[in-house]
């Protein structure tokens, strides 16, 4: 399993826009084959500030999905309404063998 993680900080005055965007389209990513979850969270302190987490069956999945004419419509919208550059990286478990 990789998760994914992105954080994205948007113009203030674009942050309801990609709340809509994200609730047009959460639906559509959670169906994507591979994809097992996916959340949107809030920052704290910036309000602005968001994060998407989202677990995929592998690398293969998340970059079928980051290929596919979805992420390209969604990503275009998304990325417009920035203030700054997202940061993204993704992860996997790591087990410590005693």
């Amino acid at each position: 399993m990789l998760i994914r993680i992105v954080k994205m900080t948007f113009r203030p005055e674009e942050t309801a826009h990609f709340l809509a965007l994200f609730e047009e389209i959460k639906d559509k990513i959670r169906q994507v084959d591979g994809c097992e979850y996916l959340e949107l969270m809030q920052d704290v302190d910036n309000p602005d500030s968001f994060s998407t987490y989202s677990k995929w069956r592998d690398a293969a999945a998340l970059e079928a999905y980051r290929q596919s004419d979805l992420f390209a419509t969604v990503w275009a919208k998304t990325k417009a309404m920035f203030a700054a550059k997202p940061i993204a990286f993704s992860l996997k478990t790591h087990t410590v063998v005693d």
